[in-house]
């Protein structure tokens, strides 16, 4: 599971418990000026991850680590999909981040009422 918070310009991902293992990752620090919104999408879950390099994927049980698909790195920590939300990003690293938070909606509502700062 993921922690996701505003810490000034940054949008700061923290990876928790035994997830720090399987993701290879325990933070990722987000300049606010390259996210682009997020989503609630519980259905992410069941669409192709591509090439994992490193991470984990046990189908049904957890998807954690950096994943290549059509020429896109994806960022993926989720056990839960019902708990999935997915950030998208610009000029970083990560093309996107597949997270699961304690609480979706309150994440996006955060994610998006940073993004629509002037």
């Amino acid at each position: 599971m993921a922690k996701v918070h505003i810490d000034g310009d940054d949008l700061v991902v923290v990876i928790e418990g035994l997830d720090k293992l399987w993701a290879l990752k325990s933070t990722l620090t987000i300049p606010l000026a390259n996210v682009r919104g997020a989503t609630a999408d519980p259905g992410i879950a069941k669409e192709p991850k591509g090439i994992r390099a490193p991470g984990t994927h046990m189908p049904g049980v957890i998807t954690a680590g950096t994943f290549h698909l059509n020429g896109d790195r994806v960022f993926w920590d989720v056990r839960d999909p019902a708990k999935a939300v997915v950030i998208e990003l610009a000029d970083e690293r990560y093309a996107r981040l597949v997270l699961q938070v304690d609480d979706p909606r309150a994440t996006v509502e955060l994610v998006e009422g940073v993004t629509r700062r002037p």
